[in-house]
């Protein structure tokens, strides 16, 4: 790989005789892995292609993804390289929490915090561009998740709605992305040696929003996909001398792991607690996580969200639903889902949500592409559910489930009509194949009326 000569020399001066191991990594050829759902059937298709288990992360493997197969298709595996891995585990939400992940785009740290949380709680993923927003709301959809809010908002706007709100909050900050040059190589293009100082200048806002949505007592872990010192420690230490409240917490080491490096910034021996993972040590690629803790904690009461004043909502929410249209949901439900009962409903336009609790149940002011679980589409004398409700269920627990082989699934996901060979009741039914929720059809006679988004079909 053609390394632009100021890195070198840049790594020649800090790692002095790791230096040569360091550059020689960038040589070696990326390493893939995934992280399976436990949320959802073991995905063992995968999981016996797999070339070994990550041993820091208890659902993470070593080994490439089909995008095509049953088990990313349906949000089994989420394929995601290894290091990057680590920093859902040091997040370590706890079920019930409230949750914010602040740059959280493309997805894969959000669907760990998910899987981590039980999907219980809150859990707010946000994302400051629109296109990359709606990519992080397609693979949380895939993965299937009731509790996250899918956002697209600026951090200091989003420091309006929720001041001191957050038990946890992940900063995965957009870098240089030295980390990723063996992955990602038309990253070099953009390197320059000054570009690491302009990506930090640029986290440590992204970083005081946060630090205004982070309760008293709240843990924030800074991430990054960068060697960059300049972007980890000297960020970590700023952030150490302008909150005095904040405290380090050691994250834990395992083989191949580093301390972070005091030498690159003021010295502080604190800044030992943060871990960088360099590829000539361990089995991936650049990251540098640190985990902090904020002051005492506070009762969940004594932070509430507030009323922003601007209202820059794109779609209007109606409260509340019409006694047809409840009818018309209450109906499809029972027999998917009976003993699910949401109890905040909102819609936006004719789209029905569950909006998870701890969100505030006015959204006015919040630029929102998914308020919580998508429940289905309001129709004239009809609902229509979709894919995302169908990709939480649990198959074993509905009542409703018609079983697909193989080539039926792949003719599901085509879009064709599929026939069946079978006496059914006329109506809704969960389509599953080999344990996995794959969305719902529509049984009429002998064929299943397909509703498999055409945006998705392969």
């Amino acid at each position: 790989m053609q390394l632009p000569e100021e890195f070198i020399e840049k790594y020649q001066r800090l790692l002095g005789d790791e230096a040569p191991a360091f550059l020689a990594s960038f040589d070696q050829p990326s390493q893939s892995g995934f992280r399976v759902n436990p949320l959802k059937a073991a995905p063992q298709a995968t999981i016996d292609q797999a070339t070994g288990k990550v041993p820091y992360v208890p659902t993470g493997y070593y080994g490439g993804v089909d995008g095509k197969s049953l088990d990313h298709v349906t949000g089994a595996i989420y394929s995601q390289e290894p290091s990057a891995m680590y920093v859902g585990e040091v997040v370590d939400p706890q079920p019930g929490e409230r949750v914010l992940d602040l740059c959280a785009a493309p997805g894969g740290k959000t669907t760990h915090l998910v899987a981590k949380m039980h999907d219980q709680g809150l859990l707010v993923a946000n994302e400051i561009f629109r296109k990359r927003a709606k990519v992080l709301a397609e693979n949380l959809e895939r993965w299937g998740t009731k509790s996250t809010v899918v956002m697209n908002e600026s951090p200091a706007d989003l420091e309006e709605q929720f001041p001191h709100f957050f038990d946890r909050i992940l900063v995965d900050a957009p870098c240089s992305g030295e980390g990723m040059f063996r992955k990602e190589p038309a990253g070099i293009e953009y390197w320059n040696p000054d570009y690491p100082a302009e990506c930090a200048n640029r986290q440590r806002k992204i970083l005081a929003s946060a630090m205004k949505m982070l309760k008293p007592g709240g843990i924030l872990v800074y991430s990054t996909c960068t060697f960059a010192p300049e972007e980890d420690e000297q960020n970590l230490a700023w952030l150490l001398r302008n909150y005095p409240d904040l405290k380090t917490v050691p994250v834990k080491k395992y083989p191949g792991m580093d301390d972070g490096r005091p030498e690159w910034a003021d010295n502080n021996p604190a800044l030992r607690d943060a871990v960088r993972l360099f590829p000539h040590h361990i089995k991936g690629e650049g990251h540098f996580i640190a985990k902090l803790q904020n002051g005492e904690p506070v009762p969940v009461e004594d932070a509430a969200p507030t009323k922003r004043r601007r209202n820059k909502k794109k779609r209007r929410q109606r409260p509340g639903l019409a006694k047809q249209d409840q009818a018309e949901f209450a109906a499809v439900r029972d027999v998917l889902m009976p003993d699910y009962r949401p109890t905040r409903l909102v819609t936006f336009g004719d789209q029905l949500y569950a909006l998870p609790a701890g969100m505030p149940a006015d959204l006015t002011g919040m630029t929102i592409l998914r308020p919580g679980l998508h429940l289905g589409t309001l129709k004239k004398n009809r609902f229509e559910p979709a894919l995302a409700w169908a990709l939480v269920i649990d198959p074993a627990s509905c009542p409703r489930v018609l079983d697909l082989s193989h080539d039926q699934w792949r003719q599901y996901v085509h879009g064709d009509v599929v026939t069946i060979d079978q006496a059914l009741q006329n109506g809704w039914y969960l389509l599953a194949c080999d344990g996995h929720a794959t969305g719902f059809g529509k049984v009429v006679g002998t064929t299943i009326k397909n509703f498999y988004p055409k945006g998705l079909r392969f």
